[in-house]
């Protein structure tokens, strides 16, 4: 039997159930004036929900934006954890620490690093995050998700935003550069052995993979 499909009314009342503050209200229109689009706030209350679940204590951003999905993973975390985000913005960055500080977050619990993603997550430490999210270069997704397995420990949760990507990646028809590496990670994650994936229709599509616990052998 096909499942009921959700309604617009529906779709909206789930994806604003969580209700922003001022804080995320001020991010957004940050985001507004650079031309940068932010996670929406279905899927922001998803990853807060997701980093409090883990209690994550490290998490990797890979595209800070303005703040937005930072405030909401910090939010989270444990209060001792720390959110590492990378841009290539270094001024995006710049108005996302006033975000992180209107939000009440301690310097010392978000390290924005300024460079391209493939270029800095290399040099972070294997096996030592809880979560890695993605909402970066959409065409550099399969690469975030090589690098996240490595950074990943068992158990942990990689999150890609916009895994539906404007309603394109359902359609095999549409076969622009982004829309196929989109809909080429989703279905690698399907067929990576040792992930849990889940695909969730909220904002425009969070995909999510645990990396399983692997039994040691002698």
């Amino acid at each position: 039997m096909a499942p009921t499909p959700i309604n617009a009314s529906s779709w909206t009342y789930a994806d604003t159930y969580v209700v922003e503050d001022d804080v995320l209200t001020a991010a957004r229109a940050r985001s507004e004036e650079v031309g940068v689009t932010p996670i929406g706030s279905g899927g922001g209350a998803a990853l807060c929900f997701l980093a409090s679940v883990l209690e994550a204590r490290a998490v990797v951003e890979i595209g800070t934006g303005t703040g937005v999905s930072g405030v909401w993973l910090l939010r989270g975390m444990r209060t001792d954890g720390v959110l590492t985000t990378v841009d290539i913005e270094a001024e995006h960055q710049r108005l996302a620490r006033e975000s992180f500080k209107e939000a009440g977050v301690a310097p010392n619990r978000a390290r924005t690093i300024a460079g391209s993603a493939l270029d800095v997550l290399p040099r972070l430490t294997d096996g030592h995050y809880d979560l890695v999210f993605a909402d970066g270069d959409k065409r550099e997704y399969s690469a975030y998700l090589t690098e996240a397995l490595r950074l990943l420990r068992p158990g942990g949760v990689v999150a890609f935003d916009n895994a539906l990507w404007h309603g394109k990646v359902a359609d095999p028809a549409v076969r622009d550069e982004e829309t196929v590496a989109i809909r080429d990670l989703v279905q690698q994650v399907a067929a990576t052995e040792g992930l849990v994936p889940v695909l969730l229709p909220v904002g425009d599509g969070l995909l999510l993979a645990k990396k399983e616990w692997i039994p040691e052998t002698d």
